[in-house]
């Protein structure tokens, strides 16, 4: 990456862009940890992994300012690069580790079957990975050729898992209860929409974007999607675990009320 390629205001943009990042996604961690206790045992797992989603991206996100303070002198009043590189390793590395996450998180709120959620959590989660895997060859070459090449490559998993989602869980959504049906369905094309932005984002060096635009454009694109598909999607996993806790705390008490009944109705 050129950095000094960036105008003053361009490279501050794209670094208040990841204090913005990294304060919504450490905000939203400290909230799903701290809020999993209010819910039935049997979706914690769901929203610690969300948790978990949003603390590895916060984690990173810092590690990409500092990595972007490191790579440009603006003293000046200009951005001059220092020599150190701006790593963007950073944000496969993020990838690889809570787009897998992501996927578990929604598949284990759903509480489907033990096999299932074992069939799904691997084929899902491998797919995710060989995406990232996949992608960043491209993400760091400066052959627009060998971009576009992995770019495709990466799409074949990203198809999959898209018909996964769309078809391959439609089943089993149809079968979740009626007070969450719409909200996982929502979810689901929440990460649709929110991944989508990924792939064009990382097409816009081959679509006349070039120079401190481009740089800034796939930096702030590619951090408007981390927001929406870790933390605004997490709230959505909270908010179903919040409601199916509800109903099965309701349902619940119904059987102990109706086991009480029945003694009392024994004893008289």
């Amino acid at each position: 990456m050129e950095i000094e390629l960036l105008t003053l205001g361009q490279y501050s943009f794209v670094q208040n862009a990841f204090s913005f990042g990294f304060a919504v996604l450490a905000a939203a961690t400290l909230f799903f940890w701290l809020m999993k206790s209010e819910l039935a045992a049997e979706y914690r797992l769901a929203v610690t992994i969300t948790g978990l989603v949003t603390a590895i991206a916060a984690y990173h996100y810092l590690s990409i300012m500092f990595s972007w303070n490191a790579a440009a002198d603006i003293t000046s009043g200009e951005v001059i690069a220092t020599g150190k590189p701006f790593n963007q390793a950073y944000r496969y590395v993020d990838w690889l580790l809570t787009v897998p996450l992501l996927l578990i998180e929604l598949i284990l709120v759903m509480r489907l079957s033990k096999a299932e959620t074992i069939k799904k959590s691997t084929t899902l989660g491998g797919a995710a990975a060989l995406m990232i895997i996949l992608g960043y060859p491209g993400e760091v070459s400066n052959v627009g050729g060998l971009r576009f090449v992995f770019w495709v490559l990466s799409m074949i998993p990203f198809v999959y898992i898209i018909y996964q989602l769309v078809v391959g869980l439609k089943e089993s959504i149809s079968q979740q209860p009626e007070s969450v049906k719409n909200l996982i369905k929502i979810s689901t094309y929440l990460v649709i929409g929110s991944w989508l932005f990924y792939p064009i984002v990382y097409l816009f060096p081959l679509v006349g974007l070039q120079g401190g635009a481009a740089i800034t454009a796939v930096e702030i694109g590619y951090t408007i999607a981390d927001i929406v598909a870790k933390a605004v999607f997490g709230l959505f996993i909270f908010v179903i675990a919040m409601r199916k806790s509800q109903a099965l705390k309701e349902e619940r008490a119904t059987i102990e009320a109706a086991g009480d009944s029945d003694e009392m109705s024994t004893l008289s």
